[in-house]
């Protein structure tokens, strides 16, 4: 086979490793698995047989994330504000140290501008080592600086290879997006369906494979969906991690590498949307979006204030913009932290930490995304964790992996990291419809959008239960998880939370 077509080869294994397969279902989230057939989590049952008429509270929970559209029609009922901020006076009206903080605060950005792209955090400690070490050798580093020589030396070769598999793979992209394109002009189709696919005789290796994507593919999405996804969204993602991510020369206006903790990277400002809010205000509108207004979706939880706080960048976060944005989030009332973001490397753990461990002070829940690499976090530290550096643990965090709709082999995503004792719980996270910016609606995958649908839950409980600790809430979600045969070894629970389950446990431990 020629080198071409291995690459092609490998370029569609990997993107048919997140191709699942199951029948669609709209909204398949709030289904419930004895009535309707499908691993949801039983939300739409749960409120007509177990919380109709009855009285629940506002719960704020902070979405923590890359900007939120709170002028969305399904999100600006349900958006936390600010009572004590006159907006726009440019005064910290209440005095918490944040001007004109009416709807939450942008912490990734200086007060006239919003930063949206930034290195991943191994790109930023690899240039902190070529200054450190740059000039030196294995034999004439000091021997007091052995061990942080060593350790650059070891994130320098994973840079490279990151950088090299980035490179790889968009070429391969672009060669499999030629080939596509060819294809579709044979068909004389602009809108090709899946069975001109399945019905097109390929003339090469490479039109095969291509066929086979998009036979994959289109079974649960249009070609519009697909291109759209999967080929083009897909490329720019590529782009950007080479032109910012794993770009040694790109350094964020006004950023600082450093691991000094006093340092304050950005002053930020209230532009909680910022310049890219897709990630943000989906994930919100899985947690909230108004469950009343006859339009557009439901969210998971119906009596919740949503909170938006910026600290993700299209790159990795900053330690120190997370452990400040807990800390607003928990200042601010939030009972739920929704942290849908995550990296394999971090610089200033201590400063997440303590901020971690501030918000147990305070009774908050946080819940995490586990990531989307397929990876054993067993073997593969995923941060920020539950997990202190003096080797204690948060009491109320859960780390959430993403599931499909059905028990069968697709049930835990392909894309979703997993680990025994590293993630707690699975929720639904594939093909999750939820709101856009700007008033749309998307359907998207991943562990970001599991993440929310356990936040929702966490909050559905605690409106209805004031009176549960966020540790008790933590548990009644884990015990009340629906065990399956497929999730067995790859999370601490062994199944998919359930507001059916969830909410019977909570009345118990409530008397």
């Amino acid at each position: 086979m020629k080198r071409q077509n291995i690459i092609l080869f490998y370029l569609v294994a990997l993107l048919l490793h997140g191709g699942c397969q199951a029948p669609e279902n709209p909204d398949w989230q709030h289904l419930d698995p004895q009535k309707d057939g499908v691993l949801g989590i039983s939300t739409t049952r749960t409120y007509h047989e177990l919380l109709k008429n009855r009285q629940p509270t506002a719960v704020i929970v902070a979405v923590l994330d890359g900007g939120t559209d709170t002028g969305h029609d399904d999100l600006m009922a349900v958006r936390w504000i600010n009572e004590k901020e006159i907006p726009g006076n440019g005064l910290d009206d209440d005095g918490n140290g944040y001007i004109d903080d009416r709807y939450g605060w942008n912490f990734v950005g200086v007060p006239d501008s919003s930063l949206k792209f930034d290195n991943t955090a191994l790109t930023r400690l690899v240039r902190q080592g070529k200054k450190r070490f740059g000039q030196l050798t294995a034999q004439t580093v000091p021997i007091r600086d052995r061990a942080s020589f060593d350790a650059y030396q070891v994130q320098l070769t994973a840079f490279e290879k990151a950088r090299r598999k980035a490179r790889e793979q968009l070429e391969q992209l672009q060669q499999l997006k030629t080939c596509l394109d060819k294809m579709v002009q044979q068909l004389g189709k602009t809108a090709p369906t899946l069975q001109d696919f399945r019905d097109f005789l390929p003339h090469n290796d490479q039109e095969n494979q291509v066929r086979s994507l998009a036979n994959a593919k289109m079974k649960r999405k249009t070609y519009a969906e697909f291109y759209q996804e999967d080929i083009l969204e897909r490329l720019q993602q590529l782009q950007q991690q080479l032109a910012y991510h794993y770009n040694l020369e790109f350094v964020p206006h006004g950023a600082i590498d450093s691991t000094d903790n006093s340092t304050a990277l950005w002053t930020g400002n209230p532009d909680v949307k910022g310049p890219d809010a897709m990630h943000g205000t989906h994930v919100a509108g899985i947690i909230g979006a108004s469950r009343d207004n006859a339009a557009g979706i439901q969210g998971i939880a119906g009596h919740v204030r949503l909170m938006p706080v910026r600290c993700i960048p299209n790159g990795d976060e900053r330690d120190e913009d997370v452990a400040r944005a807990i800390r607003y989030a928990v200042d601010n009332g939030a009972k739920v932290i929704n942290m849908s973001f995550g990296k394999y490397y971090t610089s200033n753990k201590s400063l997440v930490d303590d901020a971690v461990r501030y918000a147990m002070a305070h009774d908050v829940l946080l819940i995490h995304a586990a990531g989307n690499d397929g990876c054993d976090l067993d073997k593969q530290p995923h941060y920020p964790n539950p997990f202190y550096s003096d080797g204690d643990k948060a009491a109320a965090w859960i780390t959430v992996g993403a599931s499909d709709q059905t028990d069968d082999e697709t049930l835990k995503a392909p894309f979703s990291n997993y680990g025994l004792t590293q993630v707690d719980v699975f929720a639904p996270g594939v093909r999750i419809r939820s709101t856009v910016p700007d008033g749309g609606y998307k359907r998207l995958d991943g562990t970001s959008m599991a993440a929310p649908v356990v936040a929702g839950l966490a909050a559905t409980i605690r409106s209805y239960y004031p009176a549960l600790t966020a540790r008790q809430v933590r548990e009644i979600i884990l015990k009340s998880a629906v065990k399956y045969q497929g999730l067995t070894g790859r999370c601490v629970t062994g199944g998919i939370v359930n507001a059916y389950t969830a909410i019977q446990l909570a009345e118990q431990y409530k008397r």
